[in-house]
C-alpha cells in the first residue's frame, strides 16, 4: 500500500529491465515528472517488497549507490539482476 505517487514510482521500477541501472532522475523522467527525482527517491525508500519491485536498480545521478533499506551497499550490489 502506498500513495498514488508511490504506486506510480513502483510501477515505473517494474519497467526497469533486469541488469539495467537507472538514476532517480531517469525514473522521474519516465514518469513525465523530470523535477521529481527527490520525491522518487523518497517513494523508492518506502518500497517494502524489494524482491518484487526492483529498487536496487536505481542509483543517484552522480553514480553513487546511496542508501539502501535492507542494509549496506554491498547487499544492494549483490541483488540478482544488478550489473
Amino acid at each position: 500500500m502506498g500513495t498514488n505517487f508511490q504506486l506510480k514510482v513502483w510501477e515505473a521500477l517494474l519497467k526497469v529491465p533486469p541488469g539495467r541501472v537507472l538514476s532517480y532522475g531517469d525514473i522521474a523522467t519516465m514518469m513525465k515528472k523530470p523535477k521529481a527525482a527527490r520525491a522518487v527517491g523518497s517513494a523508492i525508500a518506502q518500497n517494502t517488497v524489494g524482491l518484487l519491485i526492483p529498487c536496487h536498480r536505481v542509483i543517484q545521478d552522480t553514480g553513487v549507490i546511496g542508501e539502501y533499506r535492507w542494509g549496506n551497499q554491498e547487499r544492494k550490489l549483490s541483488w540478482p539482476g544488478k550489473t
